[in-house]
């Protein structure tokens, strides 16, 4: 298994949003935004199936999520990650004056990680934010 770079974006998802409705604390929360949409050419180059745990990582932090075929595309090099703690780990917290942190456009790394757990908000909260693991 390899290491691959790429471009990660984010934005609302349907599924994401009615999850939300439905309590950030809930499986259905962590099973729409817990992921990262990878296209078919970087499970190939990565050298992994699809709904693999994979960690993220960029100058901003790291995350595990699993990782799913892409809805939109083809688009080899991108990765999409749904707006929700998943992303926000892994994107500037830099907002430019405008309320809203640039999802765009985020270098990062993928990686197989077959044996780490995707956490659900509280716990992902919890880890990261309180140093509770």
């Amino acid at each position: 298994m390899s290491v691959i770079t790429v471009n990660l974006i984010s934005g609302r998802t349907i599924q994401q949003g009615v999850s939300m409705e439905g309590g950030k604390e809930k499986d259905k929360y962590r099973l729409a935004c817990g992921i990262i949409e990878i296209d078919e050419a970087d499970f190939k180059r990565l050298g992994i199936m699809k709904n693999t745990n994979v960690k993220v990582t960029s100058e901003f932090g790291d995350v595990v999520v699993k990782a799913i075929g892409a809805t939109q595309g083809p688009h080899p090099g991108i990765a999409f990650i749904p707006m929700g703690p998943w992303a926000n780990k892994v994107t500037s917290t830099e907002t430019y004056s405008t309320g809203m942190p640039t999802f765009k456009g985020v270098p990062v790394t993928i990686e197989a990680a077959p044996g780490e757990k995707v956490m659900n908000s509280v716990e992902l909260v919890r880890a990261y934010c309180f140093g509770d693991n």
